[in-house]
């Protein structure tokens, strides 16, 4: 996934997690929503909403990474974003408080379909991929998540695109072409280069799935060595249970983002500078291999790591709250048992 993809909801550790089920003998009410949710719905609405609180949390240094990624375009050797923190004050001087909250209506209006697209697909590829591979049901899993990693992806670029452009608003000059709102910026980009403008950056995020491949194994492996899960008798009924150890979580999910990021973080610069409004002629800004070769080029090969810390300062964050909150949500959402 793209910009949906930042939590630490793996398409493994989520869609696989147990929910506790009801038969048909089983009463039960409806959720605290009014609404009757199945395993996987419930699984989906937690993996939105969480997704949603972590995205509006970290929304300004997801603007900072933006940022820091597309300036090499915008101003050539005189960078005008310096590190975080600089960056950040940069953007408060020039537009206030609310320049770093930029390209937010996108990201509420973007998670919601984003997550529900892709653990709905996730569902739906399981069992065809179990039966495909019955003897190696972590590359079913994972090609689950790839298959709905690429459809959520495809689906919902546009929304990311314009994210991307407001989030790069600024008074930095008057070449910034300057939406009012986030209609204005889709009405705009069609009007003004076509449909297809909506989808530029889509190459490089499809390539960023393989940034999932690097992901679950290594979140799997210190899921394990860290002990995520402890198993618990109840001394009463002697029912063994597992419990979630969410500060080892934390750590696993952190962990395994960072190194995933260190791989395959090349492709956000990629899909960030073809997603922006620039003065490149087309066959550069919206064909991959042009794109490689104009960057390095011109700025270096750290260039494809522009905005990297700012990148691991908003992982960690944004996993701690989006695994919080999605068991929030998970066990307040889930109908109750009488």
């Amino acid at each position: 996934m793209t910009d949906g993809e930042d939590g630490v909801l793996s398409g493994r550790s989520v869609a696989s997690t147990t929910i506790p089920s009801h038969t048909s003998s089983t009463p039960r009410r409806l959720s605290p929503l009014g609404l009757e949710l199945s395993p996987a719905q419930l699984t989906a609405l937690s993996g939105a909403l969480s997704g949603f609180i972590s995205g509006i949390i970290v929304c300004p240094l997801d603007v900072t990474k933006t940022r820091l990624q597309a300036q090499g375009l915008q101003t050539g050797e005189n960078l005008y974003y310096r590190g975080v923190v600089g960056t950040m004050r940069t953007i408060v001087r020039d537009e206030g408080v609310r320049g770093l909250y930029k390209g937010l209506v996108p990201i509420v209006l973007g998670y919601f379909p984003t997550w529900t697209i892709y653990f709905s697909v996730y569902e739906r590829s399981k069992p065809l991929y179990s039966a495909w591979l019955p003897q190696w049901d972590f590359a079913a899993n994972s090609c689950s998540a790839i298959t709905a990693g690429a459809a959520s992806t495809i689906l919902t670029n546009p929304i990311w695109v314009v994210k991307t452009r407001l989030m790069l608003q600024s008074n930095m000059g008057e070449s910034i072409t300057h939406y009012r709102g986030t209609i204005d910026a889709f009405v705009k980009i069609v009007q003004q280069e076509g449909p297809r403008a909506l989808y530029a950056g889509l190459v490089p995020s499809l390539l960023g799935l393989l940034h999932v491949a690097i992901h679950f194994p290594v979140y799997e492996k210190l899921k394990g060595k860290l002990g995520c899960y402890e198993v618990h008798v109840d001394p009463h009924t002697g029912e063994a249970h597992q419990e979630l150890s969410v500060k080892r979580l934390i750590a696993a999910s952190s962990l395994s983002k960072m190194v995933a990021s260190l791989i395959t973080y090349p492709h956000e610069i990629l899909r960030t500078r073809m997603q922006l409004k620039s003065d490149l002629p087309s066959r550069i800004q919206h064909r991959l291999v042009p794109m490689i070769k104009t960057t390095y080029r011109n700025e270096g090969f750290m260039a494809f790591y522009s905005g990297f810390t700012a990148n691991l300062l908003r992982t960690v964050p944004a996993s701690a709250v989006t695994l919080v909150s999605f068991e929030y949500f998970r066990n307040h959402l889930a109908p109750a048992k009488v």
